[in-house]
């Protein structure tokens, strides 16, 4: 089931949880996610980036192998561009068959955020692709971006970019940032400004920057409009530590069985993370009925 992430974001938006957005730079990262997802009867989303295709998920070959692993899974499945910013990228990803674009002009003025964004959007609504915005900055986590008043979404602005521009999700900023965050540092989210957000706009709400925020704010942000969470960080640190652990162990293990381990583990951080965000049981036909005995 290869769709667009407007189909999968509108029934989350309609049913008050969130999906995950899941940064895959191999086969065995891609697998991990949509195999999670169908054992938790859950739509997802395979978020590539434009420096992670450039250093190792060569869209050549992850495209098409995505696509495949969609079209036979028995759940929704997107793919969607990560942060794009050159025109290039974007018109690149369109050709090659994402089913979304993430448009990133959020570090430009206004105006040039709306020229951006809107232009993509014009290319890419008459394909069927879906198109998420952004509007404020979610920065960096190493620069103390998640701190800086200035850089959060303002509600009347957004309402006036989504008229402008005609996106289909937009991701806001409320407190989170991308990367690793210092040890033992918990994020401060602004979930005010996120629930006046969702009740101007009402529509599919986007936070960036999950990773290292926190069950307890995730699931917050998702009680308070969040529906899709873009998660590579933390995504990367199960794979890296269930494969230390595996060395530890075992300092013989070869490529092969390594790459089983980083997979499985994945696999089973997704399946957690699934639960925590609600979009679990989502998409299940009929009832399941146990007979007791007689």
């Amino acid at each position: 089931m290869y769709v667009s992430m407007k189909d999968i974001l509108m029934h989350a938006h309609k049913h008050n949880y969130a999906v995950m957005a899941v940064n895959s730079v191999n086969m065995e990262m891609a697998r991990a996610v949509i195999e999670a997802a169908e054992e938790e009867h859950s739509p997802i989303i395979i978020n590539i980036g434009v420096g992670q295709m450039a250093k190792l998920a060569h869209p050549t070959e992850m495209v098409p192998m995505i696509k495949e692993m969609a079209e036979r899974a028995n759940v929704p499945v997107a793919l969607n561009l990560d942060h794009g910013q050159k025109f290039s990228d974007m018109v690149d990803a369109i050709h090659r068959g994402f089913s979304s674009v993430m448009i990133d002009a959020s570090s430009y003025p206004y105006e040039e955020n709306v020229k951006r964004t809107s232009t993509i959007v014009s290319l890419a609504h008459p394909l069927n692709i879906c198109v998420e915005g952004e509007l404020g900055h979610v920065g960096q986590a190493a620069d103390g971006d998640n701190s800086r008043d200035d850089l959060y979404t303002n509600v009347e602005q957004a309402v006036q970019f989504v008229k402008d521009t005609g996106v289909d999700a937009l991701a806001v900023a409320i407190g989170t940032a991308h990367g690793n965050y210092p040890k033992g540092y918990v994020p401060v989210l602004d979930f005010e400004r996120l629930a006046e957000l969702k009740k101007a706009l009402n529509m599919p709400l986007v936070l960036h920057g999950g990773s290292g925020s926190g069950e307890e704010n995730i699931r917050k942000a998702v009680a308070g409009g969040i529906n899709k969470i873009n998660v590579c960080t933390d995504a990367f640190h199960a794979a890296e530590d269930a494969m230390k652990a595996a060395w530890e162990e075992n300092p013989g293990l070869n490529y092969l069985e390594i790459m089983m381990v980083a997979e499985a583990a994945i696999k089973k951080f997704v399946k957690d993370y699934i639960r925590v965000i609600g979009s679990n049981d989502q998409y299940i036909y009929g009832e399941t009925v146990t007979v007791g005995n007689e």
